[in-house]
């Protein structure tokens, strides 16, 4: 690319938008901005967005997926918890970094891997987005097949769920299909703006202690 990655300076909460990016220049991209960074990337057919999130999307990803850790434990499902691992396809031309992700019936597929490839790898179990300062577009994890994807925006929770290629809104998940995620997750992520993460989590062991 004409411009080093170093030039560009992206102030949190703002996006950056470029066409035309081939999938080496893709690959190249990742390897410049390194693993250890806050920006996130994704990349659908030669449009490659980056993103650098806000403190409270942090929180809130953070919240959410502290919760989903209890629930699996809990239940004494076993997991794979990947975070923003980039989650890539070059024969699908997609690449997306979810907020977190999660690998749940497909956890014995990936083990002992430290890179990840959807053209042979199975897409994680549950993928969730944080979408407070943006709308995250559903086509990267459409194409690359993620069964269920959580948006947590301003309104609160949506579920996704794959059906015949496409997401269609649920009001429950097929990972806590006997739980009201959507009426757990809102007041505690809520309830950790106002007394702190570190409460709100103790808050909800609570309540998992006494309900399940």
């Amino acid at each position: 690319m004409l411009l080093e990655l170093r030039q560009l300076k992206i102030k949190p909460g703002q996006q950056l938008l470029l066409e035309d990016v081939s999938w080496q220049q893709f690959e190249n991209i990742l390897i410049d901005l390194g693993e250890h960074r806050s920006a996130r990337v994704s990349y659908s057919h030669g449009y490659l967005e980056i993103m650098v999130p806000l403190p409270e999307h942090e929180k809130a990803k953070e919240i959410i997926g502290d919760i989903i850790k209890i629930l699996l434990d809990k239940l004494n499902i076993d997991y794979d918890s990947l975070g923003s691992t980039t989650l890539k396809s070059e024969i699908m031309t997609q690449g997306v970094e979810p907020d977190a992700c999660f690998y749940i019936q497909n956890q014995a597929l990936v083990l002992g891997k430290n890179r990840l490839d959807m053209n042979i790898d199975p897409p994680p179990d549950l993928a969730v987005e944080i979408d407070l300062t943006s709308r995250t577009p559903l086509e990267n994890y459409q194409i690359l097949g993620v069964p269920e994807l959580w948006r947590y925006g301003k309104q609160g929770l949506q579920i996704e769920v794959l059906q015949d290629g496409k997401y269609v809104r649920s009001d429950s998940s097929p990972t806590f299909p006997d739980l009201p995620i959507v009426d757990l997750i809102n007041p505690y992520v809520r309830q950790s703006q106002v007394v702190g993460s570190s409460q709100a989590i103790k808050s909800f062991k609570q309540w998992v202690r006494d309900n399940l």
